[in-house]
Parts: structure tokens; C-alpha cells; sequence
């Protein structure tokens, strides 16, 4: 396991299913305080912050008293557009509790192949950051037609980790990291704790199947995410969000979980993937 140091700039990623409860699918108030907590902890060490957080469309569900998402687009854009709102008070408010400053960034495919759009992203990140604040990022998916063309925002999170320079993303999901199997389908699997390059073997790990309910996004979105992030420079851990207090346990090198060795790579075509694989 490598040894986290010298951070600048981290971007930490938690799915829909790590911020509700599984029994009920209604927010989990005590997770997201931690949360909250544990991300101001990592700011007050000196580093610059960026969550990436699904949950939207999770919470507008949860509004509106309706448990299954829906097969419709314009009602899953109008469960996102509410409980985006929702999502966003609960972050305000606990983050405040810990004197910390959160902005909000939506964001969709258009912002990163729209050179334009691509540059006043990465001006607002830097604005963001200047005023000591924390952005919160989520999919647009209220004015999205891509139907959540991030794959529960882990390949946005690596496309952000890119835009923004960062040099570490963490992924918190509802499995330990990548197993050698599909731990669910074959007993002799085991994690695989370091990665130094992503080939085939590591790509042959992956399952495409998303681990819960809520979530959308499978081990084949995270590896996919974590060649967008290594290529660009930057290391990368998925492990487990069920008790997000991993997060300090991270830097302070007692974690279970995969890192990527970040290698960057300078002909990487990061919107070439967005076009092709999005």
C-alpha cells in the first residue's frame, strides 16, 4: 500500500448509495455530518478540497414519497432538480457547523467539450478554491439528456480531478476496491490493494453490475475513472464509504482499499474518451 504525502488538491467522490440509509433509502444525516467533518479535517491540514457527490435524484425521491427511480427522464430530471436543492441545504448546513465554505458546480458533457464552457469551469474551480471555499460537484442532470452520463458521477469525478489539476481522488463506494473476482459471485476473490497500471488483467477484475439500488455506476465505471485520473497525473483509492471516518484514516496511512499509481500521461485524450465512452 502506498503511502499518502504531499497533497496539494483531493477530490473525493461518494455515491447515492453511501449518503441513505439501505434499509429505507432515506438520507443518512449522521453519515453526511461525518462526511462534512471529515472533509473539513482533510482542508484544515492544508489542502484543497473537491466532493463530488451523487444524490439528487435520490433525495427528490425521497421529497416526493417515491421509492423506485423512474423509467421517465423528465421525472428523474425533476427528482434531481428537488432534491438537489435538499442535498445542498444538508451539505450548507454541515459544513457550516464545521466553519467550513461550500459552493455549488454543476456540470454536464457540454462543459468539458465546449472549450469556452471548459475554461470558465476551471476559473470558477480556481475562484473557489482562492476563497477558501469547497465545491461541491454534481451532474446537471435537470437540464442533462445524457441519462446520467457519468455512471453515478465516477467517471466525472475523474474528469473534474483532471480539469481541476488535483493529484489525488478517492472513491468512496459500497465494496473495499477492486477484487481479483466479483467478491458477491466468487469466494476466492481477493482485494487487490496497489495497482501500478491499469492492463488487462485489472480490466478483467471489473463488473460492470452496480453494487446497490441506488447507484449506477459499477467496478468497470471506477477503473474507467481510474484511467482518466492516473493518465492525468493523479492517485487514485476506491474503498469503501460505509463509515466515511476512512477518510482521515487515508492520510494518515491505515486504510483498507486500492490505489492506482498515477502515471501521467501527456497524449491522453481526455475529451476524446468523454466523446467516445460517455
Amino acid at each position: 500500500m502506498s503511502i499518502i504525502t504531499d497533497k496539494k488538491r483531493v477530490v473525493i467522490k461518494i455515491g447515492s448509495h453511501s449518503l441513505v440509509h439501505p434499509e429505507s433509502g432515506r438520507v443518512d444525516y449522521i453519515k453526511i455530518e461525518r462526511l462534512a467533518m471529515e472533509i473539513s479535517d482533510i482542508k484544515n491540514r492544508g489542502m484543497d478540497v473537491c466532493l463530488v457527490s451523487s444524490g439528487a435524484m435520490a433525495v427528490g425521491r425521497q421529497i416526493l414519497g417515491v421509492k423506485n427511480k423512474s423509467k421517465s427522464l423528465p421525472i428523474n430530471q425533476m427528482h434531481a432538480s428537488i432534491g438537489q436543492v435538499r442535498l445542498m441545504s444538508i451539505y450548507q448546513k454541515f459544513f457550516t457547523e464545521y466553519n467550513a465554505l461550500c459552493g455549488q458546480v454543476l456540470m454536464t458533457k457540454n462543459t468539458m467539450l465546449d472549450n469556452v464552457s471548459r475554461k470558465n469551469a476551471q476559473n470558477a474551480f480556481s475562484a473557489l478554491f482562492d476563497a477558501g471555499a469547497i465545491p461541491i460537484v454534481n451532474e446537471n442532470d435537470t437540464v442533462s439528456t445524457y441519462e446520467i452520463q457519468f455512471g453515478d458521477n465516477d467517471t466525472l469525478s475523474a474528469i473534474v480531478t483532471s480539469l481541476i489539476g488535483a493529484d489525488l481522488l478517492i472513491i468512496l463506494t459500497d465494496i473495499d476496491g477492486l477484487y481479483s473476482a466479483d467478491p458477491r459471485e466468487d469466494e476466492s476473490a481477493h482485494l487487490i490493494r496497489y495497482v501500478e497500471k491499469i492492463d488487462d488483467d485489472i480490466l478483467k477484475a471489473a463488473s460492470d453490475r452496480p453494487g446497490s439500488n441506488e447507484g449506477t455506476g459499477g467496478m468497470a465505471t471506477k477503473l474507467k475513472a481510474a484511467k482518466i485520473a492516473t493518465a492525468s497525473g493523479a492517485d487514485m483509492i476506491i474503498t469503501s464509504g460505509a463509515d466515511v471516518s476512512i477518510l482521515h484514516r487515508i492520510f494518515d496511512n491505515n486504510y483498507l482499499g486500492t490505489f492506482f499509481k498515477g502515471n501521467r500521461d501527456d497524449n491522453f485524450d481526455l475529451l476524446g474518451v468523454i466523446e467516445e465512452e460517455i
